[in-house]
């Protein structure tokens, strides 16, 4: 096959992405191919600003903040063992993988 696999990993908690990661590097590497990254790419952060009160107390306002954290990994060499592999492999509900081939 010898092709290039790319997976973007993202996440609203970094350790996820960091323990997803880990677990995919550990499964492409024992099929034999060849992994560089995870690469972490900028963390995406998105401010809500809410007023407290309803009515009244316009300048009594609360902010949150909503951090998107993402890793990007790329696999050379891969055979289908290894696709096989990432396909079965079980991660956390809280991460969204993306593979593209």
């Amino acid at each position: 096959m010898s092709q290039r696999i790319r997976i973007k990993l993202k996440s609203y908690d970094h350790n996820l992405v960091d323990k997803s990661a880990e677990k995919i590097v550990k499964t492409v590497k024992s099929t034999g191919a060849v992994v560089s990254g995870p690469i972490p790419l900028p963390t995406h952060k998105k401010i809500y600003t809410v007023n407290r009160s309803t009515f009244v107390n316009k300048k009594a306002r609360e902010q949150f903040q909503l951090d998107t954290y993402k890793r990007l990994m790329d696999v050379y060499n891969s055979s289908s063992k290894t696709i096989d592999a990432l396909m079965k492999l079980e991660l956390p509900s809280g991460v969204e993988v993306e593979i593209k081939v």
